[in-house]
């Protein structure tokens, strides 16, 4: 009898809403969840063939002399100009991609594991995925967070960050599913109710 692959499901939400929050309880639940974006770092330090091609495309300083990622050179070279900006992603996310499906055949008997994403839509991820929930939070509230947990950050820069990003009322309306975070509704009800959700879908295939 074939074994049945896990689920795919993919989460997101913009800037302060809480989607890391979400993640670790759907972790406390025993679902893997597998963290695009620090495993994004994770490989720029120490995959040889993303180092190779992030110093062809940006120069030998994009490394320190012990190897490691020299991340004040590219945060001033590259992070400013939206080109090498879409560059430098285009260089990333197609090895992250391979990272996640390797991770991914680790747990073929769970019945889903979660793909945590601030680009989701944005680097087309979503297209590989059975389901997408979206974490939404009303702005000010997700400036205050960003605010109380990057005391470095000024309100002008967050908005600025925030603005860039896609609006969360078009995430919301690619979104399979919605978790609100906006401290008027509990969180933990709403994850067992997709956790409940997904358990099923699996079952039944």
């Amino acid at each position: 009898m074939t074994q049945k692959s896990a689920l795919r499901i993919g989460i997101t939400g913009g800037m302060g809403c809480g989607k890391s929050i979400v993640s670790r309880i759907f972790h406390t639940l025993g679902i893997p969840v597998y963290d695009a974006d620090s495993r994004a770092k994770w490989l720029m330090n120490h995959d040889p063939v993303l180092k190779d091609k992030i110093r062809e495309a940006f120069g030998e300083e994009s490394y320190s002399e012990d190897g490691s990622f020299n991340r004040n050179y590219i945060t001033t070279y590259v992070f400013r100009d939206e080109e090498k900006v879409k560059q430098m992603n285009s260089l990333v996310h197609p090895q992250v991609g391979i990272d996640y499906k390797n991770w991914q055949q680790e747990y073929a008997a769970s019945p889903y594991t979660l793909r945590e994403a601030a680009l989701l839509f944005e680097a087309n991820v979503y297209k590989d995925l059975d389901a997408v929930i979206v974490v939404t939070a009303p702005l000010e509230l997700r400036i205050q967070r960003i605010l109380q947990r990057d005391p470095h950050r000024t309100e002008a820069d967050t908005r600025s960050i925030i603005a860039k990003q896609m609006p969360e009322d078009e995430k919301a309306r690619r979104a399979d599913h919605l978790i609100k975070n906006d401290e008027t509704k509990l969180i933990i009800p709403q994850v067992l109710e997709l956790h409940a959700l997904f358990t099923k879908r699996y079952l039944d295939s």
